[in-house]
C-alpha cells in the first residue's frame, strides 16, 4: 500500500465515492419494476452497463494500482494477480453475453403434444449404473416404469456384472444388458446398449438416457418428445433436480434456504445457451434422436464428461441439442464433500480434453463459431475462476506477512472504480437468478473445491489422455459427524494466518506494516470479508449426520383406523417405512391402517408418541412399496429451493456457527 498517504481517507473523497456507489446501488434496487427479465432487449442493457463498469475497472487497475515495473517480489505478484483477475473477468464477460439471451420452451411443447398421432414412437429407457445400491436402482427402476409413455422399453446398464441386479430386473419385467468388460466407461456401456439394440427386429426411435440414482417423472418422456417436431432436432436436455441437500446446503443447515449449488445451471445458464443454440448435453435426464445417434456412431469416447463432447459432435454433423426447462426428473445430489468435489473435478477434466480433442475450439471440425465459443467459455470458466478464488485468499496474506504490495489503492478509489461494478453485476445477477447469487455463499462454493478442479484443469489442458473415469458415489451410511481434515487444512491455516496478520496489522503498534496509510484499509476490509468465507468454508467441511427418510413437501389430510374407528387426521411427514401423524393421540403399539391416496391402506403400529400426535410404523407390502416410490419421486413438482432471501441464508449460517462442531 502507499505509505505516504494519511492514517485515514480524505473524508470528501471517501464520502463523494461513496455516494456514486449508492447512487448505482440505487439504480439497481428499481431494476426489478422497470426490467422485463426475459425480454432479450433488458437483460441486454443491463449486461451493456456491466461491460461498461468493467473494462473502466480494468483500465483503473491497470493503469493505477499495479507496483512498479521491476524485479521485485511485490511486481511479481501484482503483475500475477491483475493477469488472473483480467482472466476471470474475460470469462465472466462471456458468461453477460452469453446471459443476454433466454428461452423457454414450455409452450413449444404445449403446442406439439402427441405430434406423432396415434403411433407412439418407440423409446428406449437406458438406466446406467455401475456401484448403486438396490435401493437406489429400485426407485429408478421403478419410476421409470410408471412412465405415462407407454411404448417404451425399460433396459438397465450394468457395468458391474451383478446377478442380484440380473435377477431383480427380471422380476420387474425390464431387460438387463452387462458387457465383459469397461472399456469406455458410462459412454462404452451406453454405446454396448446401442450396437444391442440395432440388432432388435424394431430399434427404438428415441433413446431416453438417466443415471441410476434419477427418477423420471411420469411425464418426463412426453415432454420431451414434444420438442422432437422440429426433424433437426437430435438431443433435448432437461434440468437435474435432487430430493436430497447437497454438501454446502446440508453441512450449513442451508436446506430450507439455500438451493443446491447447480440450480444457476440449470435454471437460468442453460436457457440462455439455448437461446444462443448450444444448450449441453449433461448426460442423464436427456432423450436422444436414435437417427442422430447412429450416424454420429454412439457416444465420444475421448473425454470423461461425454455429455459435453455429444453435444459438440452432433452439432458439428447438423443435429440441434435444444433444453426443455421443466423438473422432469429428480435424482440424488452427492452427499459427501469429497465426492460432491470429484464429481466436478471430473467435470472440470472432461472439458478440458473436449478443448484438446478433436473437435476442441481450434480443431479443424465443422464446428459453428458459436460451438467453439461455447468450449472456450467453459475452459475460461473452469480454468480461472477457481484459481483466482485460490488467489484472493493469498495473496492478502503476502502484504500481513511479507510487506508484498498486490494492489496498491485507496479506499475511496475502490469504492469509485470496483464497488459499482461490483454492486451492479451483483444486483443483476440476483434480479435474473431470483436471488442465487450471494456473494459470500458463491465464494465458499468456489473455493471449497478449488484446488482439485484447478490442478484438474491444468492437468487437462497440458495432459489430456490418460486419466480414469472417476465414479461418484451416491449413497452410504451418513449417520455421524465426519470431519474432513485434509479438505480443510488449507482454509483452516489461511483463515489462521488471516486473523493473525489482521491483529497485528491493527494493534500491534511495532508491526512493521501498521503505517501503510489509507491503502492499508482495503486489504483490511479485503481480509476481513476472506475470514468471513474461510469460517463458512471450514464449516462446510464438518459433515453432519443425515436422516435416510424423504420428508413429505406438505401436510396432507389422511385417515387412520384403530381400536374400531377412523380419524381424519394431518399426516405431516412420510418415508418409506414410517409417517408422522398430526391431530390425536394413541397408545404405543396400537395397530391400525393408515389409508393413503394412490397407495392404498397400509398395515401400521405406533412406535412413538408425539406433542401433538404419534409417529407410526408402517409395514408396506411389495406393491405398496413400489407405489410409495412413486409418490415420493414421480409424481408433482420437483424439491429444493428455487428462490432466496438472503436474510433467511445469513440466520441459518449464523445457527449452523454458534451450534460449532457437534459431539
Amino acid at each position: 500500500m502507499n505509505r505516504d498517504l494519511a492514517p485515514f481517507p480524505h473524508l470528501g473523497e471517501l464520502g463523494s465515492s461513496s455516494a456514486y456507489l449508492l447512487l448505482v446501488a440505487g439504480i439497481g434496487l428499481i431494476l426489478p419494476f422497470i426490467v422485463d427479465i426475459y425480454r432479450t432487449r433488458d437483460r441486454s442493457i443491463l449486461f451493456a452497463i456491466a461491460f461498461i463498469l468493467a473494462a473502466r475497472y480494468a483500465w483503473w487497475r491497470g493503469a493505477e494500482t499495479l507496483a512498479p515495473l521491476e524485479f521485485s517480489a511485490s511486481a511479481f505478484f501484482s503483475y500475477a494477480l491483475y493477469g488472473l483477475e483480467l482472466a476471470t473477468l474475460i470469462g465472466s464477460l462471456s458468461a453477460f453475453v452469453i446471459l443476454a439471451r433466454h428461452k423457454q420452451r414450455s409452450i413449444e411443447a404445449d403446442e406439439h403434444a402427441a405430434w406423432w398421432g396415434d403411433k407412439e414412437p418407440k423409446v428406449a429407457v437406458m438406466i446406467a449404473t455401475y456401484n448403486e445400491d438396490r435401493e437406489i436402482l429400485e426407485r429408478t427402476i421403478i419410476g421409470a416404469k410408471s412412465l405415462r409413455h407407454r411404448n417404451k422399453e425399460i433396459i438397465v446398464l450394468d457395468d458391474n456384472r451383478r446377478d442380484w441386479l440380473r435377477d431383480y430386473c427380471e422380476t420387474q419385467n425390464v431387460r438387463y444388458m452387462r458387457r465383459p468388460d469397461n472399456k469406455g466407461s458410462k459412454a462404452g456401456n451406453i454405446n454396448h446398449a446401442l450396437d444391442r439394440l440395432a440388432e432388435d427386429p424394431v430399434p427404438p426411435d428415441f433413446c431416453a438416457v438417466l443415471d441410476a440414482d434419477f427418477v423420471p417423472h411420469r411425464g418426463f418422456i412426453s415432454r420431451t418428445l414434444a420438442l422432437f417436431h422440429d426433424p433437426t432436432v437430435g438431443l433435448v436436455q432437461t434440468p437435474q433436480h435432487f430430493f436430497n441437500a447437497d454438501p454446502i446446503q446440508h453441512n450449513l443447515g442451508l436446506s430450507a434456504s439455500y438451493p443446491d449449488e447447480q440450480r444457476f445451471f440449470f435454471d437460468h445458464m442453460q436457457c440462455s445457451r439455448d437461446a444462443w443454440g448450444t444448450a449441453i448435453c449433461c448426460g442423464t435426464s436427456s432423450v436422444c434422436r436414435w437417427e442422430a445417434l447412429r450416424e454420429l456412431g454412439g457416444f465420444p469416447t475421448e473425454s470423461v464428461t461425454e455429455d459435453f463432447m455429444l453435444t459438440i459432435s452432433l452439432q458439428t454433423i447438423g443435429w440441434k441439442t435444444v433444453y426443455l426447462n421443466e423438473p422432469l426428473t429428480e435424482g440424488l445430489a452427492p452427499e459427501g464433500l469429497a465426492e460432491y468435489i470429484t464429481q466436478r473435478a471430473r467435470w472440470c477434466l472432461g472439458l478440458m480434453q473436449i478443448a484438446r480433442s478433436s473437435v476442441g475450439p481450434l480443431s479443424k471440425a465443422n464446428l459453428r463459431i458459436r460451438d467453439r465459443w461455447s468450449v472456450i467459455d467453459s475452459v475460461f470458466f473452469w480454468a480461472t475462476s477457481f484459481p483466482f478464488r485460490i488467489a484472493a485468499i493469498v495473496f492478502p496474506l503476502l502484504y500481513w506477512f511479507f510487506n508484498i504490495t498486490v494492489v496498491d489503492a485507496q479506499l475511496a478509489d475502490v469504492l469509485i472504480y470496483f464497488g459499482p461494478y461490483y454492486v451492479w453485476v451483483t444486483m443483476v445477477m440476483n434480479l435474473l437468478s431470483r436471488g442465487l447469487m450471494i456473494p459470500v455463499m458463491h465464494d465458499v462454493s468456489q473455493l471449497i473445491g478449488s484446488i482439485p478442479i484447478t490442478r484438474a484443469a491444468y492437468t487437462g489442458l497440458f495432459r489430456p489422455k490418460g486419466h480414469k473415469f472417476s465414479v461418484t458415489a451416491k449413497g452410504g451410511d451418513r449417520s455421524k459427524v465426519v470431519v474432513q481434515w485434509r479438505l480443510m487444512a488449507p482454509f483452516a491455516i489461511c483463515l489462521v494466518l488471516s486473523v493473525v496478520g489482521l491483529s497485528l496489522g491493527i494493534f500491534d503498534d511495532n508491526f512493521a506494516y501498521n503505517d501503510a496509510g489509507d491503502g492499508k484499509w482495503v486489504i483490511v476490509f479485503w481480509t476481513v470479508y476472506n475470514m468471513a468465507v474461510l469460517t463458512v468454508t471450514c464449516f462446510t467441511c464438518i459433515e453432519l449426520p443425515r436422516a435416510e427418510s424423504h420428508i413429505a413437501d406438505k401436510p396432507e389430510r389422511v385417515s387412520f383406523t384403530a381400536n374400531g374407528r377412523s380419524d381424519a387426521l394431518w399426516l405431516s411427514s412420510l418415508t418409506l417405512d414410517t409417517a408422522r401423524l398430526r391431530g390425536n393421540l394413541y397408545p404405543l403399539q396400537t395397530r391400525g391402517v393408515l389409508h393413503l391416496p394412490d397407495v392404498g391402506d397400509l398395515e401400521a403400529y405406533v412406535i412413538a408418541t408425539t406433542t401433538d400426535g404419534a409417529r407410526l410404523k408402517l409395514e408396506p407390502t411389495a406393491e405398496q412399496r413400489e407405489a410409495l416410490f412413486v409418490r415420493f419421486y414421480a409424481e408433482g413438482d420437483a424439491p429444493g429451493v428455487v428462490s432466496t432471501r438472503t436474510s433467511a441464508v445469513i440466520a441459518d449460517i449464523a445457527r449452523r456457527i454458534s451450534f460449532g462442531l457437534p459431539g
